[in-house]
C-alpha cells in the first residue's frame, strides 16, 4: 500500500521542527494518507495536508524520497510542502475522517528521539526524515 506524507518544517535556532499531531485514538503522528487511484503523488500530499490539518500548501511540493516501512511494509512517499502563512505553536483541527476527530497539532524537534507515544511506523518515518533533511 502506498501512502503520502506531506512534511511541513520550520527552522529554529536549535534545529528543524516538523509539524506533528496528537490523534485522539492512535497516538502522535505525522500527516499521511492513501494515494487515490489516478492521483499524482504531489497532489495527494497537498490534499492530505488540507484534509487532516486544514492547511493549503503551495503547488508542486518538493519530493524528499520514499521509504518502505519495516513495521508494515507500506511504501511512504514524503513531500516537503510550503505554506504562505506562519503557523501557531499549537492548535486543534477538526478532521472529518472516521466520523470527525480533533487533531492537536504541535511542532516536534527532528533532533528529539521519539518516545512510546509515537507509533512504530512514525518512529521509522522520523528516522528516515532526519537522515534525509539534517546534514
Amino acid at each position: 500500500m502506498k501512502k503520502v506524507v506531506p512534511v511541513i518544517l520550520r527552522h529554529q535556532v536549535y534545529g528543524f521542527e516538523i509539524l506533528a499531531f496528537q490523534h485522539p485514538l492512535a497516538g502522535i503522528q505525522l500527516v499521511k494518507g492513501i494515494i487515490e487511484q489516478e492521483e499524482k503523488y504531489d497532489e495527494a500530499a497537498i490534499r492530505e495536508l488540507f484534509e487532516e490539518a486544514g492547511l493549503n500548501a503551495e503547488p508542486s511540493p518538493k519530493f524528499i524520497g520514499n521509504f518502505k516501512l519495516k513495521s508494515n511494509q507500506q511504501d511512504w512517499y514524503f513531500y516537503l510542502c510550503e505554506l504562505r502563512i506562519d503557523l501557531a505553536e499549537t492548535w486543534i483541527h477538526h478532521c472529518r475522517d472516521d466520523g470527525g476527530l480533533d487533531f492537536k497539532f504541535f511542532w516536534y524537534s527532528l533532533d528529539e528521539k521519539p518516545n512510546g507515544s509515537w507509533h512504530e511506523s512514525f518512529q521509522e518515518a522520523l528516522a528516515f526524515l532526519r537522515d534525509k533533511l539534517i546534514m
